[in-house]
């Protein structure tokens, strides 16, 4: 599937670097571990970060039934939700042309409160294991309390691009004669050792699930 690039999702600035097809984007989305979410209320600016999932054309959002962000959400009205993936920064030869490498999504569509019990409990996994892969079936589930604690809503991916800068700096020909380094910095965020809690029962491992988590890269 590809996003018809209206003028709202439209790269303008650098357009060679914007992508439109539900590849790209979607692969982008699930990389990430949260977004930010921006919308008007009362006629006020908001944006809030959060953690989201994606299933298929939809994004998931789990919070507090008393959280404004899902009332916004679930609301029917329009909102916008970026991604951002930072790759590396890009030192120029001139402070002018320095800039980073990274992949970002920005999507807009309407919300519904998801009320479907099963399709509620279906989000949940979805952002559990979207966070940590494996650990909705090695933790207990929410129970009938904590469900009705909780709202779960769907936003439907209605337009979205995403933009991609990659490669080494762009500098002004005369400038690339200057004593000066120039190149990538990549960046990468990789997981710690864990530290255990301290109630933990003796004798439980850590999951294998989590071993494979750490030694991957974000």
């Amino acid at each position: 599937m590809k996003h018809k690039p209206g003028k709202k999702i439209k790269v303008n600035r650098i357009p060679e670097r914007g992508f439109y097809d539900s590849e790209t984007i979607n692969k982008i989305i699930d990389e990430a571990l949260y977004c930010h979410i921006s919308f008007i209320q009362d006629g006020h600016p908001f944006i809030i970060p959060t953690i989201h999932a994606r299933i298929n054309e939809h994004l998931v959002f789990h919070g507090a039934k008393a959280s404004r962000l899902l009332k916004q959400i679930s609301s029917g009205e329009e909102i916008a939700v970026s991604v951002t993936i930072l790759d590396g920064l890009v030192l120029a030869r001139s402070v002018f042309h320095h800039s980073m490498n990274y992949r970002s999504v920005v999507i807009f569509g309407k919300g519904k409160l998801i009320e479907n019990k099963n399709e509620k409990l279906n989000a949940l996994e979805a952002i559990t294991n979207h966070i940590i892969p494996g650990r909705w079936d090695d933790a207990r589930k929410p129970n009938e309390k904590e469900l009705n604690a909780t709202s779960v809503v769907s936003l439907k991916i209605d337009e979205a691009s995403a933009k991609i800068r990659s490669g080494p700096p762009k500098d002004e020909e005369e400038d690339y004669d200057l004593p000066v380094w120039a190149g990538v910095l990549p960046f990468s965020k990789k997981f710690e050792q864990p530290n255990a809690d301290p109630k933990l029962k003796s004798g439980i491992l850590l999951p294998d699930y989590v071993n494979k988590l750490i030694k991957s890269k974000l």
